[in-house]
């Protein structure tokens, strides 16, 4: 790797450079992020998978950007116009934007105006001219006449339509009105006539100004989306007098006729070339940073989502809520695997109570049921009830569980390979029923777009959106840690290093030999060879296992050092694991070699302590009001029990359990100056809300947090 860029990203990011130095090493080599970040401290210097993924990002701009510097080269290079002194400047520069713009004089172009008065002769009159030393520009204009330039004004226009050029491709000019961009622009945003009533939606921005750098990206997110169907116009702009004194100062050094001829093709260079570029320059960085603040926010709350905690090894009646059609009902047990299926219709309007109660009691006790899994949507609140106020044997708890994306996940091939006799209720129940028994084993299966949190994510880059939603599962799945002998194959593909080929390898060594008896068996899974062993190893769990160690984060690289220290106890590792106070008693110091410092021994010292434990925390749930079922229900001034959905830019989304969720605007939040919603809100939160308002006819509610206990 370029020591240069190594150096860059150290000053960009503001971490010691050794630590950059290790950490793009290791990125250059093949490794993974989860991998890194919990394996190789010692050569990160501890860095977390935050400041990993950040190097990661930077160290992909720069390699981008070498292989562009390299193409720049060349071009020039073929052109016979790269001098020594050319070619240095491009090499030391590491600015994209700076780059283009040194390259610009020599970019291929099209046939622009400037292009066919160079095909008709006018160059060498368009450098008298910027020249500026002479005023009797007509006399020479003169000699430029041709069959293809009729007179003397269409020879002069020619020279200036070049002028223009040159002055659009000056980088002090260029720097120039970046600067004024980058100070002053404003989004100015207006309705298109005659779509007024057609375009409501975007209401708030049908007479919208403001500095751009401070347009909320929300804001910045929805303007863009109301441009793309058409009724808005949307225009950055500036002070454009001030602009063009700008310009004039560098371009233009006389007073005499060339000067004010120079002067005017700057005006024209301005509003006809260099104010379209840079404009779509700012709009494209505008774009990017909504997109940004939209992606990482959209992460967020998947990041949580995903890592909601399971209920655990119990055996769930799920139930997908419906009216005329019934409720679906599914048994599964532990594993998740479907046991039975049925229906019952125990609401509106067939109100089969007793029907529907002795299908569940026998249901219950036929399949040692914990747990109900209740999905939120239509009828839940009225299929709630019912179920709460069974009269059962057993205690069996009832969570409502969300369902975005389960209809998708139902109408999936992964759910149709996975149920090919079942139709798409049942699959749907399914989903209902294993998203309480593991959240994260069952959404990975969906893609994250649908899961039903985030802001706008249709509209943004959809290439970045994936990567970081792929960054984001992955890391979820592998600070849980996967069971080899029961993950799918969907989950095995976000393991460190596995991917979708590997993963269904796995499965399909799983299928023919059974299950796993050790790690070390995972190396005959064909195609899995020693590295992608090393990083993908210690996220795999077999619980099964002879060694304990098999079944917690300690990676298999340190195995010998752990029945070292076990062997220097007097006991095995089992033994070490169950007797903390024999743990204690080890000096780590004792352990420290070339490749093994503090961080890895705290790290195994950690994993012994608890082997293969769960980050995530326990099952959470909130009571809404049995009575307040419909929107309908809803009067100004309730006080009620909600669960919050989605975070968003401009606030919160929240379900009370009238099957459509509030807004708790920013406004209506109890937060610090500077604060924004996903600081002090996290999905699957319960919250007390205030009903400030309600739309019914738009079906909208407006909540709040304020003044609320």
């Amino acid at each position: 790797m370029n020591d240069s860029i190594a150096k860059l990203i150290s000053q960009e990011l503001s971490i010691p450079l050794n630590q950059v130095v290790g950490t793009t090493r290791l990125l250059d080599d093949g490794a993974t992020i989860p991998f890194i970040s919990r394996y190789r401290k010692e050569a990160t210097g501890s860095l977390d998978e935050t400041a990993i993924q950040s190097i990661d990002q930077r160290l992909k701009y720069y390699h981008e950007l070498e292989k562009r510097r390299a193409t720049i080269l060349k071009t020039i290079e073929s052109l016979g116009q790269l001098t020594p002194e050319l070619a240095a400047r491009i090499n030391a520069c590491w600015d994209a934007t700076v780059l283009e713009d040194i390259y610009l004089p020599y970019k291929p172009k099209r046939k622009t105006r400037a292009e066919v008065a160079r095909q008709h002769g006018l160059e060498p009159l368009a450098k008298i001219i910027m020249a500026q030393k002479g005023d009797d520009i007509e006399a020479r204009a003169a000699r430029f006449v041709t069959d293809e330039v009729p007179d003397i004004d269409a020879a002069i226009a020619g020279a200036q339509d070049i002028i223009a050029e040159w002055v659009s491709e000056n980088e002090a000019v260029r720097r120039s009105v970046r600067k004024s961009f980058s100070l002053d622009a404003v989004l100015n945003s207006h309705y298109v006539k005659g779509k007024e009533i057609e375009g409501r939606n975007y209401e708030a921005y049908y007479e919208f100004s403001r500095r751009l750098k401070s347009t909320m990206s929300h804001q910045l997110l929805a303007i863009r989306r109301g441009e793309k169907e058409g009724f808005l116009r949307v225009s950055i702009d500036i002070d454009e007098a001030r602009a063009l004194r700008n310009i004039s100062r560098i371009v233009v050094k006389g007073t005499n006729e060339a000067s004010q001829l120079v002067d005017e093709a700057a005006e024209d260079s301005y509003k006809r070339l260099l104010k379209p570029q840079i404009e779509s320059e700012f709009a494209a960085q505008a774009r990017v940073k909504a997109d940004d603040e939209a992606i990482n926010l959209f992460a967020q709350n998947v990041r949580q989502l995903l890592f909601a905690p399971p209920l655990g090894r119990k055996r769930i009646l799920a139930v997908d809520p419906g009216f005329r059609t019934g409720c679906k009902v599914v048994c599964l047990d532990e594993q998740g695997n479907l046991l039975h299926h049925d229906v019952i219709y125990p609401v509106a309007p067939h109100h089969d109570v007793k029907g529907a109660t002795e299908t569940i009691r026998t249901l219950v006790d036929r399949y040692n049921i914990d747990a109900f899994a209740l999905g939120n949507g239509t009828a839940s609140r009225e299929t709630e009830q019912f179920l709460k106020r069974l009269r059962l044997d057993r205690r069996v708890e009832v969570h409502v569980v969300s369902e975005s994306g389960a209809s998708i996940y139902s109408a999936s091939k992964i759910a149709r390979d996975e149920f090919p006799d079942y139709d798409v209720t049942v699959r749907g129940a399914v989903s209902i029923g294993r998203r309480l028994l593991d959240p994260l084993a069952e959404l990975v299966k969906i893609d994250p777009k649908s899961i039903g949190v985030g802001q706008y994510q249709h509209d943004v880059d959809q290439t970045r959106l994936r990567d970081a939603l792929q960054y984001t599962v992955e890391s979820c799945v592998n600070s849980v840690g996967v069971d080899i002998n029961t993950a799918s194959k969907e989950l095995l593909t976000y393991v460190a290093g596995v991917g979708p080929v590997l993963a269904q390898n796995i499965v399909n060594y799983r299928a023919e030999h059974g299950a796993f008896a050790s790690r070390r068996d995972i190396l005959n899974v064909p195609k899995l060879g020693p590295k992608t062993f090393t990083q993908a190893a210690g996220f795999l769990r077999v619980p099964t296992s002879d060694n304990p160690l098999d079944n917690s984060a300690v990676h298999p690289e340190r195995y010998d050092l752990v029945n070292r220290m076990a062997k220097d106890c007097g006991c095995t590792v089992q033994q070490l694991i169950a007797d903390r106070e024999m743990r204690n008693k080890i000096d780590l110091k004792r352990y420290v070699s070339d490749t093994v410092g503090m961080p890895t021994l705290n790290d195994i010292m950690r994993e012994l302590e608890k082997p293969g434990r769960d980050p995530r925390q326990g099952v959470a749930g909130v009571e809404f009001d049995e009575n307040i079922t419909k929107i309908e229900h809803l009067k100004p001034g309730m006080v009620l029990n909600g669960l919050v959905t989605n975070i968003t830019q401009f606030g919160a989304f929240v379900d009370i359990g009238v099957h459509k969720e509030g807004l708790v605007h920013i406004s209506q939040m109890r937060m610090r100056r500077g604060d924004n919603p996903s600081r002090v809100l996290k999905i699957n939160q319960a919250v007390r809300v205030r009903v400030v308002s309600v739309d019914i006819d738009r079906q909208r509610i407006a909540l709040s947090m304020k003044d609320v206990d």
